[in-house]
């Protein structure tokens, strides 16, 4: 770590000093920026070769921790010098200042790369000799270990993002990079793979566990063992995600790493939705089902027409079902409605039906438990997204369980008039006298005044004449009784009603309400109506009509 350090301050105080020199003779508000900024770079690398004396004195055990915070003052540091050049592309091309920095940055850049380099190997072989003391540790110090050669990795990825932001600084300046990219894209690529392979391992790893874990789920061994995986595996995502962003940021090829981001991870970002990864993933999916088909092909095809049979089994069962429930509503004793009828027979098949898929389902080998598991939730989304639906389907219940109405029945409801001809669940349809199709919602329905005039199998027809006062009252009373009981479709009981109802203005009226059955309503009303008419004209009985006298004065002058 000497020697690490000794090169950075070396280097760093020989171009900050001679750059700062020259800053004075800049006048321009980027200079006096970058000035500030060197100002703060010295600040930074007296901290740094403050720290680095201290190191030297200290214990073993302060020594390991002081490393850690020279780690970070390199990096902040390097920051700061990045930053430092990213100002100096903003001068302009001839100045002494540019010139200057350019020049220290020419020859500073080739060494630290080999200092860096040299601290990343450092850093890969303590991780190596932790990791191969942590199956020796147990408890606290296992855990303790673990953490510890996860910060080693953390600052391992660290000095790849500080070497990239320093390849992208020279290159902005017009310096040459090639030889610290040419030593950056195997280290990146091989710690990339090794990343790629620990994900795609410990992922194979978690499925074996999470299959003995669900045959013995109270197996706490089992459970901790999963726990680890899964903590190893997001550990490793994470890192490979940050591994990417350095290839990208370097422009080199990071497609096959994110393809099995794409296929591992469970938390995507945009930027791994590259062609190349896509295509890389989907030849991936293609290959492995090559394989799978090439060597389950058989079983395969026997599940598919067991799954076929199956289903054509059931749904053949489905349908005799639904023709023995309808005959059997049909026959029975009981007065059920055409709706309970509907439902009974559309629910016996979609239960056999329903019965037959899972059965098809389970031969193939599917899992029904995590199925049925996610109908609550399902069925809780469907159920909050069709709430009308549902408001409905409630009314439906309710119009089945009290029977207001059937089907054929004619009903007066929320405004509208007709025969009843489709009842369901959720909505009933009715055709208007006039051939209109008129289909109603069952919350309208049931939430308003539901008149059915069909209900009874008598019904009273009522009727009103008016007579002349000149006429005989007693001979229209006869006239008027002789229509009704001559007519072969009113009642005999109840009996009807004849009487002399109001004496109005023009007339005196008559009530006439004879009794029939209540599909004889409208013949007996139109019957009736057009023989009273032919019999008071044969008569002589006259129907009055409004009438108004105008009397006219007149005024004799003088």
């Amino acid at each position: 770590m000497s020697y690490l350090t000794r090169i950075l301050l070396g280097l760093l105080m020989t171009g900050f000093l001679t750059a700062h020199s020259l800053a004075a003779s800049e006048t321009t508000e980027d200079a006096r920026s970058i000035e500030t900024l060197m100002g703060t770079l010295d600040h930074d690398i007296e901290a740094l070769r403050y720290l680095i004396k201290k190191i030297k004195t200290v214990n073993a055990s302060d020594r390991e921790v002081l490393v850690y915070r020279q780690d970070e003052r390199i990096f902040r540091l390097l920051a700061d010098y990045d930053e430092l050049v990213s100002k100096t592309t903003s001068l302009p091309e001839g100045s002494p200042q540019r010139k200057n920095i350019t020049e220290q940055m020419a020859g500073f850049g080739v060494n630290l790369g080999k200092t860096l380099f040299k601290r990343i190997d450092d850093i890969k072989q303590k991780v190596a000799k932790h990791n191969s003391l942590l199956s020796e540790l147990s408890g606290a110090t296992h855990v303790t270990a673990q953490a510890y050669v996860r910060s080693l990795e953390s600052i391992r990825i660290k000095y790849y993002e500080a070497l990239a932001n320093h390849i992208k600084s020279r290159e902005s300046l017009g310096l040459a990079a090639d030889k610290l990219r040419e030593q950056m894209a195997p280290e990146l690529h091989l710690y990339a793979e090794t990343l790629a392979g620990r994900i795609e391992f410990t992922n194979a790893a978690q499925q074996n566990v999470q299959a003995r874990l669900s045959q013995d789920p109270r197996n706490a061994d089992i459970d901790q063992a999963a726990k680890n995986l899964t903590a190893r595996h997001d550990t490793n995502i994470y890192r490979l995600d940050a591994i990417i962003l350095v290839l990208d940021s370097l422009g080199l090829d990071s497609s096959e790493y994110k393809a099995v981001m794409l296929q591992q991870s469970s938390d995507l970002s945009i930027s791994l939705f590259t062609s190349t990864a896509i295509l890389t993933v989907l030849q991936d999916s293609w290959r492995s089902l090559q394989g799978g088909m090439e060597e389950n092909a058989p079983d395969l095809i026997f599940n598919l027409l067991l799954f076929i049979v199956v289903l054509l089994i059931f749904r053949t069962l489905s349908r005799l079902t639904k023709r023995v429930v309808r005959m059997a509503s049909d026959k029975s004793s009981l007065d059920m409605s055409e709706l309970l009828k509907n439902i009974l027979v559309s629910t016996s098949g979609g239960f056999v039906m329903a019965l037959g898929i899972l059965m098809a389902l389970s031969q193939v080998g599917i899992s029904l438990a995590p199925m049925l598991a996610g109908l609550g939730v399902a069925g809780f989304i469907v159920g909050f997204a069709l709430q009308d639906t549902l408001g409905n389907f409630a009314a439906g219940s309710m119009i089945l369980i009290y029977r207001p109405f059937d089907v054929d029945d004619f009903v007066e409801v929320t405004g509208a008039s007709g025969l009843v001809k489709k009842m369901n669940l959720v909505s009933t349809t009715i055709v208007t006298f006039d051939n209109q199709t008129l289909v109603v919602p069952n919350s309208k329905i049931w939430g308003d005044v539901i008149k059915n005039v069909t209900a009874q199998t008598e019904r009273r027809v009522d009727l009103e004449f008016g007579i002349g006062y000149d006429d005989d009252i007693a001979l229209a009373e006869q006239v008027l009784r002789e229509i009704v009981l001559n007519h072969e479709k009113t009642l005999d009981e109840p009996k009807p009603m004849i009487r002399l109802h109001t004496l109005g203005d023009s007339s005196v009226n008559f009530i006439v309400r004879p009794w029939t059955k209540t599909e004889d309503y409208w013949d007996v009303y139109w019957d009736i109506m057009r023989e009273v008419k032919l019999r008071f004209d044969r008569e002589g009985i006259s129907i009055p009509f409004p009438q108004r006298d105008v009397h006219v004065y007149s005024e004799q002058q003088e």
